[in-house]
């Protein structure tokens, strides 16, 4: 591990707006409360990456609060150190395997769940680790409040074709989708909101994909 990395890793375990690992389970079900400090809804974006959409919607949505789930701690402190710096007290970060979900949340704890541009796990021999798989569609359900909703933005085509598939094969309900997000017209203040990996992807004219959905 370079230099860099290792000054990240030990920085980001300073950072009140970060829980890592088994830390997070004393917060389950109580997330907002012993947290945040408040009872507003908690949203979630899964493998958030620098957390530049979880930072940004907590610009956008102050009486929401927003929650960045990563395992690298190193991509983690970009948007941690960013919040703190900006003094944004709506967001915090959560260090943990996706896969581990259950152990730091309960059920009905979250009001919508985000998942931009995540690691398409094209192999067909890893495809129980999409974020998408029924195997994770069944941890989000358990999650979200009656109503929640989930967002998927992406870059890789087939991903998003196997993500519409598992929704129809699930009878899930669709609420929006599109192919081409930015040539569309849901594209808003939201949706706008660009990661570094989805301003690369725009760079090199890739189109991107984005469905929201309900269970």
């Amino acid at each position: 591990m370079g230099k860099d990395k290792l000054r990240k890793f030990a920085e980001v375990a300073t950072f009140e707006n970060v829980v890592q690992l088994e830390a997070g389970k004393a917060y389950r079900g109580e997330w907002a409360s012993k947290f945040f400090g408040n009872n507003n809804p908690v949203v979630l974006e899964l493998a958030c990456g620098k957390g530049e959409y979880t930072v940004n919607l907590a610009k956008m949505f102050p009486h929401i609060n927003f929650i960045g789930v990563d395992y690298k701690g190193n991509r983690i402190w970009r948007g941690a150190k960013t919040a703190l710096a900006e003094g944004i007290q709506n967001v915090g970060f959560l260090r943990i395997q996706i896969e581990t979900i259950l152990e730091h949340f309960a059920e009905n704890e979250v009001a919508e769940i985000w998942i931009t541009f995540p690691d398409p796990q094209p192999q067909e021999s890893r495809e129980k680790k999409r974020l998408t798989n029924p195997r994770f569609l069944e941890k989000y359900k358990f999650l979200l409040k009656d109503g929640g909703r989930m967002h998927l933005k992406t870059d890789n085509d087939g991903f998003y074709a196997y993500t519409i598939e598992q929704i129809a094969a699930l009878n899930l309900t669709k609420i929006k989708e599109t192919t081409d997000l930015y040539h569309s017209d849901l594209v808003d203040d939201v949706l706008s909101i660009k990661t570094y990996y989805e301003r690369k992807y725009l760079a090199d004219n890739k189109n991107i994909n984005y469905v929201q959905w309900r269970f």
